[in-house]
């Protein structure tokens, strides 16, 4: 018993492994936990889940994430639709109408008992299509039970809900045809087989409509054969956009021949054609306005950043002048500082010179200054005094340059007046060799 159980459990894994892989393949998503969750939605139904996942690529609203604005509503209270009922014909002949005659209180019979069953079933339990939980399967469903009864010739049907055709309708300004099958009922074989399924009536559903049908013992079915009140079977509607509004233009009712069911569409449709040319023309000036507004806001807002550019352009060069006259202003200020500093040192490099030696005095010498701008000044200094105070004395000129150099010229030398590595203590005069009367060059460094 329990290696029965493992082998149905390794069974049933392998069957679930198979489904995610087949469903991955088909839906491209990468995650294994969502194709599994998808799959669960759809009670595993593959072909429900794979169709509900292009529906959403295409844009279509997911049936177990639905869009939270009201569902499209069919307005079916128009007093302008056209109605087409099919009777079922009368029995001809004395056989014909003994034949009716003797089924008549048999099919009374059986279609009493069976209302009056479903009446009373309703209090014990509800009806289970009240509840629309897989809309997608109902219509997968349908579709296969159809193919397997009357072959794959058939109109293409529209694989989704039904608010989905009614927004693709919509939205690409095309006819719905809406099909409502009724498995109980006894012309609804006969239709399938003979009608929706002959090659003249595919021709003219493929080429000019959309096609959605349903079998209304689905809850998505029935749920459509509410809103759409049917009188009986076979029952088809054909919906358009009309003034705005989804609306039912043609209902046609009972079994109607292929010939038939042909002009009765393409009357339908030629007496509506001028609701969908018009629909179109205002979507078309609807979007030509789209356009130019959209244009217009475009030549705007090129504008408007233009006027930003300039705008911003414009803050740019007066922040720039505004940097650049502070530039200028702090040069200023820095440029007074500096001269002003100078100034100060110079007073206070001239307060600090000794005293000129006296003409008579035999350790003085005379000293002949040539500077920069021609001009020549004259001071004696003392043979014991430092160099420094012949630079000091230069400095405090107002005609010395603010960096200048001392040369003699027999022999031609700097002299070493200011503290260096070589000379960490200028010498003296007298040791630097200089004699009773010198004349010496000052040399202009400031801009070196």
């Amino acid at each position: 018993h329990l290696l029965r159980e493992k082998i149905s459990k390794k069974h049933k894994e392998k069957n679930v492994t198979l489904f995610l892989s087949s469903f991955q393949d088909l839906t491209g998503i990468e995650s294994m936990d969502q194709c599994r969750h998808t799959l669960e939605q759809h009670n595993w139904n593959i072909e429900a889940a794979v169709q509900d996942r292009l529906n959403e690529q295409e844009g279509v609203p997911s049936v177990f994430n639905p869009p939270p604005s009201r569902p499209l509503q069919v307005n079916t209270a128009d007093h302008r639709i056209y109605s087409y009922v099919v009777s079922r014909p009368q029995p001809r002949g004395l056989l014909g109408w003994g034949y009716y005659l003797i089924m008549l209180p048999f099919r009374f019979t059986y279609y009493t008992i069976l209302d009056i069953f479903r009446f009373a079933l309703r209090f014990i339990r509800p009806d289970p299509r009240s509840r629309v939980t897989d809309p997608v399967g109902d219509i997968v469903s349908f579709m296969h039970s159809f193919e397997e009864k009357y072959g794959r010739a058939h109109p293409v049907f529209y694989q989704g809900t039904y608010s989905q055709a009614l927004n693709d309708a919509k939205r690409e300004l095309r006819f719905l045809l809406v099909y409502l099958h009724g498995d109980d009922h006894q012309d609804s074989d006969e239709f399938c087989r003979n009608t929706l399924c002959a090659p003249e009536v595919i021709s003219l559903i493929n080429t000019r409509m959309l096609f959605w049908a349903c079998s209304t013992n689905k809850p998505e079915g029935y749920r459509v054969s509410q809103a759409l009140r049917e009188n009986t079977y076979p029952f088809l509607a054909m919906i358009m956009l009309k003034d705005r509004r989804m609306t039912v233009v043609g209902r046609l009712e009972g079994l109607i021949q292929p010939d038939d069911l042909i002009n009765q569409l393409t009357f339908i449709m030629d007496a509506n054609q001028t609701y969908l040319v018009s629909e179109r023309l205002e979507r078309e000036e609807r979007n030509q306005t789209q356009v130019l507004r959209q244009q217009q806001d475009e030549a705007y807002l090129a504008s408007l950043r233009a006027d930003q550019e300039k705008e911003r352009k414009k803050r740019e060069e007066r922040e720039r002048k505004r940097r650049k006259e502070e530039e200028v202003q702090q040069q200023k200020l820095a440029e007074e500082r500096r001269r002003r500093n100078l100034q100060e040192e110079k007073e206070r490099k001239l307060e600090c010179l000794p005293p000129e030696p006296s003409p008579d005095d035999p350790e003085s010498v005379k000293i002949i200054f040539k500077l920069p701008n021609d001009s020549r000044v004259e001071r004696r200094f003392h043979f014991s005094q430092s160099l420094t105070v012949i630079h000091d004395f230069l400095f405090s000129l107002k005609e010395s340059p603010e960096k200048f150099q001392i040369e003699a010229n027999f022999p031609r030398r700097v002299l070493p007046c200011v503290p260096s590595e070589e000379w960490p203590n200028p010498p003296t005069l007298q040791e630097a060799g200089l004699s009773h009367t010198e004349v010496l060059f000052v040399q202009d460094l400031t801009d070196e």
